[in-house]
């Protein structure tokens, strides 16, 4: 049995049919000392078996440091979402439960190329005078 059951997934590719480009989703793993690493990969696989348009790349964390770098990852389980470019998002652990729906509709977001933000938003943004980082921590409880 996977992480997905079958009545979820023709939502999921539903959702996923709403992609007009190509999404790469680069996942960080090692195979020791690393907790929830084979699940997310399992999870992972299952989602990108529903579009042609995902793309699924592994990386080992040890192993291939410089692809680590590349993308600023310090910590596994990690998710990398881009398209042609990098647009910056990363997932660190399972994105499961409520993370799972934030997940798929990060695809589809990075797919389209467009975050969705109103123009005012966009302006303000584009004032900012140095580069943020912001992350956003989720816990169940």
């Amino acid at each position: 049995m996977g992480w997905i059951q079958e009545s979820q997934k023709k939502i999921i590719r539903r959702k996923l049919e709403a992609m007009p480009d190509k999404v790469s989703i680069v996942y960080f793993t090692q195979e020791v000392e690393c907790a929830f690493c084979r699940e997310t990969h399992e999870m992972l696989l299952e989602v990108a078996a529903l579009s042609d348009k995902l793309e699924l790349q592994v990386f080992d964390f040890r192993q291939q440091k410089a692809e680590a770098e590349k993308y600023g990852i310090d910590k596994i389980p990690a998710i990398v979402i881009r398209n042609r470019k990098d647009p910056g998002i990363r997932f660190y652990g399972v994105p499961a439960g409520y993370e799972f729906s934030t997940f798929l509709e990060d695809l589809v977001m990075v797919s389209r190329g467009d975050s969705g933000l109103s123009a005012p938003s966009r302006a303000a943004l584009k004032a900012l005078a140095a580069p943020v980082h912001l992350q956003v921590f989720v816990t169940p409880t």
